[in-house]
């Protein structure tokens, strides 16, 4: 037994020296994950804690689950975990279904010119501020001067408030987060396949396979890892809403917090105008809890189904 922890031992020590220059070039990544993920954990205490700032963090006096009771019995906690997790899951699976498409399009474009263009002006949306994108939607959308507000006023209808008006939001709200990440799912799409054997397209063709063909035995086939780990790597933030575009768009407005409001937007609430930093923690532990508990859970569905398109 102890032969062979030697060995084992011995083996590793030659493992680091034959790959010590790729550990070195992985050393500023770990530091970085250590500093900047891994020791801001250790803050995780103030949600237990009625937190001040005369006496920090270790402290401020513990609450216990004071906090917590409170976010649950509020009766805000399920509307905001409802509305995160439609609002992420329509995301993700408008998000894939527009970006495989859109990959899948391009691809299939022989004009390198065109190919070229499309793809920059479709990623340039994903360069755009939120503050930008709302100033877009209140440019376009906006009861006075509004373009859309314009043109059915001037079509002889009645203008339309988009900011008292809730039933528009969940589908705009949708609609810009396409927008705005579209142009980078496709690249990474369309990188997948380029990276596809050319070969097999040829041969499929020569078979007389057609377009449509090509697509469904050849391409989207092999297009199911990417398309796995993405869905995966989404699903890890499920819980966690995009605070830019619900901060920048909805903010404040209270006659629209019914349907778009979430857990981020939620939690900065409650800390900038309560100054309540206990409970805005106790609302992100329980935030990463669920996030936490749904990317364990499906890895180990997906394991059972396919273990190659696990993430660990």
């Amino acid at each position: 037994m102890l032969r062979r922890e030697k060995k084992g031992f011995a083996k590793f020590l030659s493992d680091v020296v034959k790959f010590r220059y790729l550990l070195l070039m992985l050393i500023p990544a770990v530091v970085y994950v250590i500093l900047f993920a891994y020791l801001p954990m250790t803050g995780i205490i103030v949600a237990f804690k009625k937190y001040n700032y005369n006496q920090g963090i270790y402290k401020s006096p513990w609450v216990g689950l004071n906090n917590f009771k409170f976010l649950f019995i509020s009766k805000k906690l399920w509307p905001l975990t409802r509305n995160t997790l439609g609002y992420n899951l329509a995301f993700i699976v408008f998000g894939m279904f527009f970006q495989v498409s859109f990959a899948i399009i391009l691809n299939e474009i022989r004009c390198k010119v065109f190919k070229k263009t499309a793809q920059s002006i479709m990623f340039l949306p994903y360069f755009i501020s939120w503050v930008v994108v709302a100033a877009m939607v209140q440019a376009f959308f906006g009861y006075e001067t509004g373009l859309v507000s314009k043109l059915i006023e001037n079509a002889g209808g009645t203008k339309i408030n988009i900011t008292t008006t809730t039933w528009i939001w969940p589908f705009l709200l949708v609609f810009l987060n396409l927008f705005k990440g579209t142009g980078y799912g496709t690249v990474v799409y369309l990188a997948a396949i380029t990276g596809m054997d050319q070969e097999i397209y040829e041969a499929a063709e020569v078979d007389g396979a057609n377009v449509w063909q090509r697509i469904k035995y050849i391409t989207i086939p092999f297009l199911k890892p990417t398309m796995a780990t993405m869905f995966m790597l989404a699903l890890g933030g499920v819980f966690r809403g995009d605070f830019g575009l619900f901060y920048q768009t909805i903010g404040n407005n209270g006659q629209l917090l019914e349907v778009a409001d979430v857990l981020d937007l939620f939690i900065y609430r409650v800390m900038i105008s309560n100054n309540d930093i206990g409970m805005s923690a106790a609302a992100g532990v329980y935030q990463s809890i669920l996030c936490f508990a749904t990317i364990v859970t499906v890895n180990s569905i997906i394991k059972r189904v396919n273990p190659d398109y696990t993430l660990f």
